[in-house]
Order: structure tokens, then sequence, then C-alpha cells
């Protein structure tokens, strides 16, 4: 994962209810539309648009008519192949004109899906119910004249229950569509990709328990295993070894498998030399390169991990260490003898970065206290407080502080930092230990996941504040976290509630 401040790129990195509060922020030079993935599915498409769900209709925002969608690129044998085509503008959709305009830019004025992007989605959800058959009636401009045409988008999935992903039959269409997929990207030597990949595609397997996933959840575990030790000096590092502690403990607590114990120990011993807790870690080049972020004493990022080990850059961030702080939780589970010192370190930098609100900022310091974008960090710090091992009501306290956060304002949950597909996955997981903020969660992005589904089992990554990760593997990484949120209520992990 390549990173600058304050962009983190992945290392190759409705009932119709819906709450729709902008979309993608479009630059002058073209970003983030002319982006491109120069293989796999998405290679056709000669740049990064929003995609249509199951219409097969990519399209792109457009300034100076904000109520109307540009089509870039029609997939073919999709409902809409032959139908629409490229330079159409699409004006209505489901017998209604889009009259409400799009919100360009990023911030928490102009967050979620309100305009042509969330009526969109609305007409398409409710055209696959039984009542209206499947089809979609699309309003388009094509030169100078107007047409309305009907796309067969047909019912095989039907609509969400007010319940999803909970007992929903589309979630459960959506999710084995979604797992065969994962299994078809898995690499022979069982690694899925990257750290998000890495992450989530096996422990959607693992929580839905199918004893035909097994092997592959397996392979994914002995990767983990091979490619982790007590020292790496490997750069952007601690990323991955996140993703191998919680995958690996999450894995032993299922399964029992005695073997995970000393690779458990031994990612243990690597965390425990990661984590900054002494100014004698830090990497002197970052007092020129990042003044302005240099520790002033012994206290200035205490407890935290960052991209690499010790203090680098801009040191520790709050992203990795509510992961770290997991990990731990998780291992102490499994039994792993946890330095409590230590654990609480890590949980008082995230104490110190949480505001008011229970939002987490980036580092170890308060943002503004009314802030609440870019909810991953505040996700991955709710579900390590949540499974502390320590007793303590505070550790709860500040659980649910978290997940009421991720249900007040859910409006930015697909458009966050970094990866902001794994940020969508920690925050669903975080809200889940309060019903209603993740009921809000789900409902108000009820849109991202009726459009981001494609028809060979995939979800498409939408363009995003960030403008981070779109390649070849970014199917990869939608499909990983939508699986793995499609398994929360079933409770399949240690972190979503299965007893052990």
């Amino acid at each position: 994962m390549a990173s600058t401040r304050p962009t983190v790129t992945l290392i190759a990195v409705l009932a119709l209810a819906m709450t729709l509060t902008a979309q993608v922020h479009y630059h002058p030079d073209g970003r983030p539309w002319k982006q491109r993935s120069h293989a796999g599915p998405d290679a056709k498409v000669d740049g990064w648009y929003y995609h249509l769900g199951l219409t097969g209709i990519r399209v792109e925002l457009i300034a100076d008519a904000p109520t109307h969608l540009m089509v870039r690129h029609v997939f073919e044998r999709s409902p809409a192949s032959r139908r629409v085509k490229v330079g159409d503008v699409l004006i209505g959709a489901g017998g209604k004109r889009f009259t409400t305009p799009h919100q360009n830019g990023y911030g928490t004025d102009v967050f979620g899906a309100q305009g042509p992007i969330g009526d969109f989605a609305e007409a398409l959800e409710a055209c696959q119910s039984k009542n209206v058959k499947g089809r979609l009636q699309v309003t388009l401009r094509r030169g100078s004249r107007e047409k309305d045409i009907t796309l067969e988008v047909g019912t095989g999935y039907g609509t969400f229950a007010k319940t999803w992903p909970d007992n929903c039959s589309k979630s459960k269409k959506l999710l084995a569509g979604l797992l065969d997929y994962l299994l078809d990207q898995q690499g022979g030597d069982g690694s899925f990709g990257n750290p998000v990949h890495n992450t989530f595609a096996p422990l959607a397997l693992l929580a839905h328990g199918d004893r035909k996933h097994r092997k592959a959840i397996e392979k994914c575990a002995r990767w983990h295993a091979r490619t982790t030790k007590a020292k790496d000096h490997s750069s952007l590092i601690n990323w991955r070894y996140m993703a191998a502690a919680i995958v690996l403990s999450e894995y032993h607590l299922a399964t029992g498998e005695k073997w995970v114990m000393r690779e458990l120990q031994e990612i243990h011993d690597f965390l425990c030399w990661s984590q900054y807790l002494q100014m004698s870690q830090i990497n002197p080049k970052s007092k020129e390169s990042h003044p302005d972020a240099y520790p002033k004493n012994a206290e200035d990022a205490h407890g935290g991990w960052g991209h690499n080990p010790g203090f680098e850059g801009y040191g520790p961030i709050c992203m990795l260490t509510g992961q770290g702080a997991l990990a731990f939780a998780l291992m102490s589970r499994c039994g792993i003898a946890i330095d409590r010192a230590r654990h609480d370190a890590a949980y008082a930098f995230l104490a110190r970065g949480t505001g008011p609100n229970g939002y987490v900022w980036y580092e170890d310091q308060v943002g503004d206290p009314q802030s609440w974008a870019d909810p991953g960090r505040t996700g991955a710090a709710g579900i390590a407080n949540w499974l502390s091992p320590w007793d303590g009501e505070i550790y709860r306290q500040r659980a649910r502080a978290h997940a009421r956060v991720l249900g007040q304002h859910p409006e930015s949950f697909p458009d966050t930092h970094g990866s902001p597909t794994m940020g969508m996955a920690w925050a669903a997981v975080a809200a889940f230990v309060d019903p209603p903020s993740f009921r809000r969660l789900m409902d108000s992005n009820r849109w991202w996941f009726t459009l981001a589904q494609c028809d060979d089992g995939s979800f498409y990554y939408q363009p995003n504040r960030d403008n981070a990760g779109y390649g070849p593997d970014a199917r990869m990484s939608a499909s990983a976290v939508t699986a793995f949120i499609l398994t929360i209520p079933e409770r399949g992990l240690v972190m979503t509630g299965r007893r052990q």
C-alpha cells in the first residue's frame, strides 16, 4: 500500500425507503472518469464511471446538467445492449423524470446519492418486484429526440426485504453468487490478492459456514501463515499482518486447528515489535520528510500502528491501530497471552482520536467535534472495543458510541478515506452491535448495493472520494467486502456474535 497524506492506496491495493442524501468529486482534468482498468471485465470501459446495476450501463455525471446521466458504456448481452447507446443522456427512470440535481464534491454537505444516481437505483430496485415484472422504463435523450424504452431486467433476484441482509431472499442469492465469484478468483497459492481481499474474502467464506468452502479457507489461512514472520522489513507491511492476525484468529476460533497457534504467536510477536511505544523507534528521516508529524514527546502517537513498524512518515493512524487492537482482542480469545499495557495503549490511542460524538479522526487527536465523514476508522475502533477481553464497561460504552455515530451519519459509507471498501466492512460490522444503527446504515446505502451488482456475480467498485484502487482487481475489492457485509447477520464469526 503506497501512501501520501491524506490518500492511502492499497497495494497491488426498497421496500423503497432509501434515505438518499454526492457523488464522486469530479475535476477539470477529467478525474476520476479518465481512470481505467487495463485488465479484467472493466478493461472494455474507457473510464471509471458509475455502474447502473443489472442494466449493464455505465454513466458519468454531467457538471452542467446535474439532473442527467451521460451514457459512457453499455455491456454486451446486458438488458441495455442494443437499446441504449454510448452518448445517450438518461433523463428519467421508472416513469419519472430526474428532477433533483446531483451534488458534486466531497464533504458532509454533499455525501450520499441524492439526485439521478439515487433515483435510478430506486427505480431499478422497484422494477425487480413481481408486480412490475422486471421491466424498467428508462427515458433518454438521443440527439435532439427524447424516447422511452423498456429494459428487461428480470425478477430473478427480486427486491430487498425490509430486514435485509437478514431474512432476505435477495441477499441470499447475491451472497451465493459472490462466494462463487470469490472462489473463482482465489490464486493457486491461496491468496485472493491484496490485504482487503485477503481479509474479507476468507472471512465471508468462513462466516457462511458451508463445508464446501473449507479447502479454500484453509488455503488462504496457510498462505497467511507462510508469508508472515516475527520480523518483517517489507514496505507498508502492517496492513498485511493485520489481515493475517484477524483471519487466522477467526479461523482458529472456528476450527480449533492447533497448527494455527504457533503462527498466531509469530504474528503477535511481529505486532508487538511493530507497535510504536517509544521514541527510539522513530525513523530519523521522519523529521525531515514529515516535520509537522514528528512526535513532540513520548505520548504523541504512543500505542499506535502506522503503515510500517515503529514511527515513519507521519506515523501511526487510527485505521491500522483499530485493526491492531482488534487483532489482540481476537488473539486473546485464541489463548495467546496479550500484554494488557500494550493493548490498552492501542485503545488509548483510539480514545485520543475519538470526538465527543464517537467519531474517530485520522490519528490520535480529535478532529472537528461534529465530524463524521470517513467511517472506516470509527468502524475499526468500534469492533475492537466491542471485543475487548478486558473487564470494564468503558470498552462497550466506546463501541456503542462508535456504532451510534455510524447510524446517525451513514451517508459517507461507500465514499471514505484510503480504501473505501475496507472502510465499508469495518463500519458495517461495528454498527451491527447497535441494531438501529446497523438498520439505518444499510437502508441509507441500499442504492449502492443495487447499483454495484454485476451480472457475473461480482460487485463493482463505484467511483469514490479518494479515487483509489480502481484497476483489474477493483471488482474483487467490492465483491469481498460486499460478501462479508451480507454474512454479518449470520453471526458466523466471533466478531459478528458467534458464541465460542
